[in-house]
């Protein structure tokens, strides 16, 4: 769902807006972040960025600002934007602060969710059911998918930010052993109570999956 966009506008039949420059820069260069494919502490040269991507300096910009804003890049004075270095001990915090966020996305999703939001979870339970996927990259794409379906810009927005922090934390972990993260991803029980349309359960099976990942996570990172 597009920033800014309403619970009322996304079920009014609105065609939405074209993706804009700025956006496109920003996921780019947020996934690189979140897959390490830029390391933590990693200069952020934005006229490299805007060759890669064949966009002026404007949009990528614009983009670092935004990242800058979500605790994902960092900008030092005199010396330069760079990729933030990760803190082990935020995975802590993040998952304290996503555990009622999780929640409260996947029971607003059971209650709220519209035909076309049901058709991608559906879509998404399936690729992990054919286990053709990578889960991690499944896990993400199915937490965007319920956050969007609640209904709630700035749930969604809010969530996703969270979200993005937590992403590259794993990704971090899971390098100390790639084996680890060809874990079932338990976001299917999810996708069914929402599907069936009962807010408790969604949030129930929303907030156990985060904790269990959780747990995984730190024990990897303690190693």
């Amino acid at each position: 769902m597009p920033e800014g966009l309403t619970y009322l506008d996304r079920r009014s039949g609105d065609t939405p807006a074209p993706v804009r420059l700025v956006d496109r820069a920003y996921e780019s260069i947020r996934d690189s972040l979140i897959s390490l494919a830029i390391e933590p502490g990693e200069p952020m040269d934005e006229k490299r960025l805007s060759a890669a991507m064949g966009m002026g300096l404007t949009p990528v910009r614009d983009a670092l600002k935004r990242l800058t804003l979500e605790g994902l890049v960092v900008i030092y004075p005199r010396r330069g934007t760079f990729a933030t270095e990760i803190r082990v001990s935020d995975e802590l915090w993040l998952t304290e602060v996503r555990i009622p966020l999780e929640g409260q996305a996947a029971a607003l999703a059971a209650q709220r969710a519209i035909p076309a939001d049901c058709d991608r979870l559906l879509a998404l339970a399936a690729r992990l059911e054919a286990g053709n996927t990578s889960p991690i990259d499944l896990d993400a794409a199915i937490h965007r998918a319920v956050y969007a379906a609640a209904g709630n810009a700035y749930l969604e927005t809010t969530c996703n930010q969270y979200a993005n922090l937590a992403m590259r934390l794993w990704n971090y972990a899971f390098r100390r052993d790639p084996g680890a993260a060809d874990v079932p991803c338990t976001l299917g029980a999810v996708v069914d109570a929402v599907i069936a349309r009962d807010p408790d359960r969604a949030r129930r099976e929303a907030e156990t999956h985060l904790r269990q990942f959780s747990d995984e996570v730190r024990t990897l990172l303690s190693r």
